[in-house]
């Protein structure tokens, strides 16, 4: 137990659920692991730091992600949207809930704005779904769904970014494989995250419910929602247009080139020629990009130093000696092992993508000791990194729908968005992650 890399993670983890911001937490993680090997501080630190290159893509994708998202906000489509939506799901409590999953699913790859549409879109629909009696949970379980479901199955967009770490570090840490092979083996936790959709949309929220207050909230703070679902008249413009356009080139570029940052760069540079963005809005929109999407994209360059310091200890080798002492070559135990740690890991940092490093630099040596095929260890690294994102309270999966879901005070974040994403989607996750290892 007093292995380096497992002391590292214990201390990661223990901060984290600590609330210590997940920066720090992976820091003073990775100067443990440095120091515990016999490394000095200057040294953990440059091991870090040369490191933290091998995630820079995707950190550079995730900050123009984040000014492409702030601008197609900025063009008013997304309101347009919630005005079509308020006059055609009137009293279609269950094709709402799907339809909003559709939306977030389109958030990830299609429209690449992540979280970003949900202050926009939600607020105004509160209205709407407490006429409807619809439970808030329903819907919070159907955004975190399209919010995790495209980058788990989809190697478009976010999704792209997501499979290609997997494979990535799969074959730094010495498996060789493609992405199309990733792709097929996260089939598996989609079907999963399907599975926990349908029970919870047609058997665990399907009755009606009245959302009540949660926390005090001014009556004015109310009429809020109310309001803009009555003021907004957004009709369609010429640069809702150029907006689609500009959205359409962005996939397209990012499918041929399989680069995200050409594919988002193309989007940007289409918003300012056509001028649905002014020029001179230029620093508001890299600022508030910055600010959505930078604290992710710092989180994936840290976690990719504190992936390298592990592997320089030499503690891996070690582990990997115990830890097959301890469970075998039983491909289930070591299954069960590796999501149980990806949900203890990814519940304290809440964001699955930085935890797929760390994942990868921890158990692909005990994967190839055991002979699991390429699939296999895919399938496992990507569930384990899902696991907990959807229940961690830190998580942008659950954070973004009460963002909006309690506009007005009567959506509860622990229990009415994680408890009920934790349940639904966690359990069946771990479950066909175990599959996964049997089958493939």
């Amino acid at each position: 137990m007093l292995n380096a890399v497992v002391i590292s993670v214990l201390v990661m983890v223990i901060l984290s659920l600590l609330r210590v911001n997940v920066l720090f937490a992976l820091i003073i993680a990775a100067l443990t692991a440095g120091l515990m090997s016999g490394m000095n501080m200057t040294d953990s630190v440059g091991i870090m730091i040369a490191g933290m290159g091998g995630q820079s893509q995707t950190a550079l994708s995730y900050i123009l992600l984040g000014i492409f998202a702030v601008m197609i906000g900025m063009s008013g489509i997304t309101s347009a949207l919630v005005n079509a939506m308020l006059k055609v799901f009137s009293g279609k409590k269950l094709i709402l809930v799907f339809t909003l999953a559709g939306i977030a699913c389109l958030s990830q790859n299609a429209i690449p704005v992540h979280i970003a549409f949900i202050p926009i879109l939600i607020p105004p629909l509160l209205i709407l779904f407490d006429r409807l009696k619809l439970d808030r949970r329903a819907v919070a379980s159907a955004l975190t769904f399209g919010l995790k479901f495209p980058y788990i199955t989809l190697p478009v967009g976010f999704g792209f970014i997501f499979q290609g770490i997997i494979r990535d570090e799969m074959t730094e840490n010495g498996i060789a494989i493609s992405l199309k092979e990733v792709t097929t083996a996260m089939l598996f936790p989609g079907a999963a995250m399907i599975v926990g959709l349908f029970i919870a949309l047609f058997i665990s929220y399907r009755k009606d419910r009245v959302a009540k207050k949660v926390e005090e909230v001014k009556v004015q703070d109310i009429d809020i929602a109310d309001s803009i679902t009555e003021q907004k008249d957004v009709r369609w413009k010429v640069s809702h247009g150029f907006t689609v356009i500009a959205i359409i080139v962005a996939l397209v570029l990012q499918i041929v080139t399989e680069s995200l940052v050409i594919g988002a760069l193309s989007g940007i540079i289409i918003m300012f020629t056509f001028r649905v963005v002014k020029m001179y809005e230029g620093d508001k929109v890299v600022n508030e990009g910055i600010g959505m999407m930078g604290m992710i994209a710092f989180v994936m360059l840290v976690a990719s130093g504190y992936a390298n310091v592990l592997k320089e200890t030499g503690a891996v080798d070690e582990l990997v000696e115990k830890t097959l002492a301890f469970t075998g070559d039983s491909h289930f135990v070591i299954a069960f092992f590796l999501l149980t740690v990806g949900l203890l890991i990814t519940m304290g940092i809440g964001t699955s993508f930085g935890t797929i490093p760390i994942l990868a630099a921890l158990y692909v040596p005990v994967m190839i000791a055991v002979g699991m095929s390429p699939l296999a260890c895919a399938a496992l690294i990507g569930t384990a990194a899902a696991l907990g994102d959807a229940g961690s309270p830190a998580s942008d999966s659950t954070l973004g729908p009460t963002s909006g879901l309690n506009a007005d005070g009567k959506h509860h974040h622990i229990w009415d968005t994680c408890v009920p994403t934790f349940l639904h989607y966690n359990i069946p996750l771990f479950i066909f992650g175990l599959i996964a290892a049997m089958v493939l």
